[in-house]
């Protein structure tokens, strides 16, 4: 959705204005589409250059109400709708924008086909943690830590940070430990890759979310954390407007997991068979390593102690703050063990 909230917001005219201030409503904001809404916030429909034009044609003029030519039928979508799903109604549809209205049909944010194709630039920062010894995976990384291992011919963490790149992210950190200073030679400070990278030195290790207390300065806006080993097509732009709005001081990206247990099962009450189950599946939502947190989070962390992401958010859920689920269904891979090395190498070759 647009980053640039206060865009759709000025793109907002109320049911009394007339077509002379939307015409310069359209010309002022530029996003070609004016959000027509009651007193009570409500859309009542869009109007776009051609509704106007049509409108002028028929007689209409600078006087007229805006909703003489207001489009009552707009193409709307709810927030839970993917990225993908929204540029293709836009394809489908012919159309450059739709707003996106919440279950009372508020106006709460805006899908641009320019934005969406082109990413604008995030100021918000994104943390990397490529502190792990990789221990599982050895002995690959008995010489080289495990974000720097080869995937297609680049290392795991410049997959990241480019994928991070294209959707307009450039201010990273990364959280180091485990032969850390080849991650520091190999990145530098970012210039080659064309972003800014700066580093956090564990003097020992902190655990998934503690390298986070050496943050200096705060970060003044919400960020996206990911673990460095985590391979995936998950949009970061989408994960972190999702957290702000939801208005949630952490976010976790969580995938289902299913597993087929391998015999039947037998359904008992007491000593009585009540029913059998050949080969269940159970469902659940396993943590995907990556997050978007609010500057405000960092509180509950203690300088250079040890801290796990999990516990982080118990000990934001204890203070009742809004901790939230970011249902995601791109493609995912924790490489932990050789055998994730293995299958993400081979998905990645061309």
């Amino acid at each position: 959705m647009n980053s640039s909230e206060q865009l759709w917001q000025q793109a907002i005219l109320k049911t009394d204005a007339t077509i002379g201030e939307a015409i310069r409503n359209l010309d002022q904001v530029a996003i070609k589409i004016i959000l027509v809404c009651n007193e009570a916030g409500i859309l009542e429909g869009t109007v776009s250059d051609g509704d106007i034009r049509r409108g002028l044609l028929k007689g209409l003029n600078m006087d007229s109400p805006i909703l003489s030519v207001t489009h009552r039928n707009a193409l709307v979508v709810p927030p839970d709708f993917s990225r993908e799903m929204v540029m293709q109604l836009m394809v489908a549809n012919k159309i450059h924008q739709i707003p996106v209205l919440d279950e009372e049909r508020h106006v709460i944010g805006l899908y641009l086909w320019d934005e969406m194709t082109s990413p604008p630039a995030r100021p918000n920062l994104m943390v990397i943690m490529a502190g792990g010894m990789g221990t599982r995976l050895r002995p690959h990384t008995e010489n080289c830590p495990k974000p720097l291992l080869p995937v297609a011919g680049k290392p795991m963490l410049e997959h990241i940070i480019e994928r991070a790149k294209q959707e307009g992210f450039n201010q990273f950190v990364l959280a180091i430990h485990y032969l850390g200073h080849m991650i520091e030679d190999y990145f530098g400070n970012g210039e080659r890759l064309g972003v800014q990278i700066n580093y956090l030195r564990e003097e020992a290790p902190l655990g998934t979310a503690g390298a986070l207390s050496l943050l200096n300065p705060v970060p003044d806006a919400p960020f996206v954390v990911t673990n460095g080993d985590v391979m995936t097509d998950i949009r970061y732009g989408e994960l972190l407007d999702f957290h702000i709005r939801h208005a949630a001081a952490a976010t976790m990206a969580v995938r289902v997991h299913e597993w087929q247990h391998p015999f039947g099962v037998v359904q008992m009450q007491g000593v009585n068979i009540v029913g059998f189950e050949e080969k269940p599946t159970a469902r659940s939502h396993i943590n995907a390593g990556v997050y978007a947190l609010d500057p405000a989070a960092l509180d509950v962390l203690t300088a250079d102690n040890r801290c796990d992401m999990p516990t982080l958010f118990e000990r934001l859920q204890a203070q009742i703050k809004r901790t939230v689920a970011y249902p995601m269904h791109e493609p995912w891979l924790d490489v932990g063990r050789p055998d994730d090395l293995a299958a993400v190498r081979l998905n990645a070759n061309p």
